[in-house]
């Protein structure tokens, strides 16, 4: 689906001015875009955050323009391209803003049920998701993709392990295991260290919400940019064994698996984190408890 260089000048119009909603409309869709690829929503905030936006509602004219352009693009080349800010998604409902409903539907979006609109956007999903295109469409607009991990992060993160655990590690682990509040678990009770999978790989907390599972991968102060990585990559493989093992005992496979971080998430893997849809908490501390005698 190539184009010539000047039908990519003309197109790129479609995105272009100085106001700033539209400077955020092409700063945001090849975050779109990396999201569409990944087959992952991503909600509001997060976006906002990872944008630098001050507040999550100035998302809302820039996923507009975006749509709008999307559809201009679509009829100008003839080519059928879903409405991908349908991957941004509201915290609590887990669906897009009622803005969406001009891009995938002909009823009052804003009149149906919310499992009707569920219905709608999940179908709206599968196109996104599936769609093959999406680098293509940002050629045409004359936009660059979000960069990736290099080679030697994936390298780097991958060879490191062993060498046994630290104390330090050890220590976080138990503080954890001890005060789930601190991950955003209040009320749960206090979580178990060391469970082994039926694949051997070995969880540093589980806690019990009801019949969900919530793993919990620490890693303390002692731990780089490149263990942040690989721990990233340890809770999509525990989220996909613990619900694997639900899943042969019968049960709803109902997990989630969080990352402790004792430090801070370097800021240039806050796009990591949002592209593989892992939860984070950092800069957790230590806290002693009170000695009354």
């Amino acid at each position: 689906m190539a184009r010539t260089p000047t039908a990519k000048q003309t197109n790129s119009v479609l995105l272009q001015g100085n106001k700033l909603y539209q400077q955020r409309a092409r700063l945001t869709l090849p975050y779109l875009v990396r999201q569409a690829k990944a087959g992952k929503p991503i909600y509001y905030s997060v976006l906002a955050e990872e944008l630098g936006m001050p507040n999550a509602r100035n998302l809302n004219y820039p996923l507009g323009t975006i749509g709008n352009a999307l559809s201009t693009l679509s009829k100008q080349l003839a080519a059928s391209i879903p409405p991908i800010q349908c991957v941004v998604v509201n915290k609590t409902t887990n669906l897009p803003g009622e803005g969406i409903g001009w891009f995938i539907t002909k009823k009052d979006y804003s009149q149906l049920s919310k499992v009707e609109k569920k219905r709608i956007v999940d179908l709206a999903l599968v196109e996104i998701y599936n769609y093959p295109h999406w680098d293509w469409v940002l050629e045409e607009l004359a936009l660059a993709p979000v960069p990736a991990l290099t080679e030697e992060d994936l390298t780097g993160a991958g060879t490191m392990g062993g060498g046994g655990e630290s104390e330090s590690h050890r220590k976080f682990k138990e503080f954890i295991a001890l005060n789930p509040h601190v991950v955003g678990l209040d009320g749960l009770n206090d979580g178990k260290m060391e469970v082994i999978l039926p694949s051997a790989d070995k969880l540093d907390v589980l806690f019990l919400d009801g019949k969900v599972k919530i793993g919990i991968e620490v890693k303390s102060i002692l731990s780089g940019r490149l263990d942040i990585i690989r721990g990233m990559f340890q809770c999509v493989k525990y989220k996909h064994l613990i619900e694997a093992e639900q899943k042969v005992k019968n049960e709803y496979p109902k997990s989630r698996v969080i990352l402790a971080l004792q430090g801070p998430l370097p800021p240039d893997l806050l796009s990591v984190k949002n592209v593989l849809g892992v939860e984070v908490v950092d800069n957790i501390e230590i806290i002693q408890p009170l000695n009354h005698s």
